[in-house]
């Protein structure tokens, strides 16, 4: 198969291949740790919903971590931007608020289909204002939260850390309504990243990161099933991911249907393989919390054992989550030369 960019370490780890090295990208790697985005941000003066809305900055920002050595672009947006036009428009005074939160079960019958490529013309305008920038010299990868992970965030009215009780109550005390609202968050997800997937990204990956707060029952009531749609109807259109943020179950994360697994740092890549099988292509796994307080031996060394693990067989590099905020930027530049420069024989 031809390659379709210059650097196709990434197409080919996604199927399965082997690489001459591990491709990397890192969850939340165009964002708040780079200081010259935060010097943009500083700059510009825009709130993040206008950020997000602005393909021009937006693109600026996806790019920037080129210079860092990734081996894909995720573009510069949030999970929370498709929630708008069907009513659950977030403004961010810092992190997410819901203009009108939701009250009453009946709220949860508010949000509304739309056309995607009508209502988020911007979503097209950055993708392929990014992929003209790179001119195929690097994949770019789409993204979306999944339904349950949306729900959290409407019926909470913003983000969730620790706990999120006003959700768990509804799963529990009003399940048909919750899933009603889960239905309409598929089709829109679903439609969300085919339109994606139209803008001729390389992969999607499906964000679920509300799955730390359920336990098996709930997952496989509210989570699963959804993933599992959009995943089946994904499969003519994209590559895709399954990201589950600490979830520990390989049985769930693989039944999903992703093509490919994103690991919790629980899960070491020798044992997924010994479960799910050698052709099985998984991502990961560096636990995110290392990179904030660790030395750089350590994190240079975790990220080592983590590449000779995965043999450059079906492998993508990356973390158990996103960057966090507090991560010195120099300890994400030592991962990603780090994992460029680890050769397995």
């Amino acid at each position: 198969m031809p390659p379709r960019y210059k650097n196709d370490l990434f197409e080919r780890a996604a199927r399965g291949e082997r690489t001459e090295r591990t491709p990397v990208w890192l969850m939340r790697q165009a964002g708040r740790t780079d200081p010259e985005y935060l010097k943009l941000r500083e700059s510009v003066g825009l709130p993040l919903e206008a950020l997000f809305r602005h393909p021009e900055l937006a693109t600026r920002i996806s790019l920037l971590p080129q210079r860092l050595g990734v081996d894909a672009i995720i573009f510069y947006q949030d999970i929370l931007t498709p929630l708008s036009p069907m009513g659950g428009h977030f403004v961010f005074a810092p992190g997410p608020v819901l203009e009108n939160p939701i009250e009453r079960v009946e709220d949860l019958d508010r949000f509304e289909p739309y056309d995607i490529a009508a209502q988020l013309p911007f979503v097209r305008e950055t993708l392929l204002s990014i992929r003209g920038e790179l001119d195929d010299s690097l994949p770019v990868l789409g993204f979306a939260g999944a339904p349950l992970t949306l729900a959290v965030f409407l019926i909470e009215g913003g983000s969730f850390s620790h706990s999120a009780p006003k959700s768990l109550h509804w799963l529990h005390e009003n399940p048909a309504a919750v899933h009603r609202l889960l239905e309409r968050l598929t089709a829109m997800t679903i439609a969300y990243l085919q339109y994606q997937a139209e803008c001729g990204v390389a992969a999607v990956q499906l964000f679920e990161s509300a799955a730390f707060l359920l336990d098996d029952p709930l997952y496989e009531q509210f989570a699963l099933p959804y993933q599992q749609a959009i995943f089946a109807a994904l499969k003519p259109y994209v590559k895709s991911i399954v990201f589950a943020r600490d979830w520990n179950r390989l049985d769930h994360l693989a039944a999903a249907g992703a093509d490919i697994i994103s690991l919790p740092a629980s899960i070491s890549i020798t044992e997924a393989r010994s479960q799910l099988g050698a052709s099985q292509v998984l991502q990961g796994n560096l636990d995110n919390k290392m990179l904030v307080k660790g030395a750089p031996a350590g994190i240079a060394a975790a990220a080592e054992a983590c590449v000779r693990e995965g043999g450059h067989q079906g492998h993508i590099f990356n973390l158990s989550h996103g960057l966090l905020k507090e991560t010195p930027f120099e300890n994400v530049q030592c991962v990603v030369d780090t994992v460029r420069n680890c050769r397995v024989t």
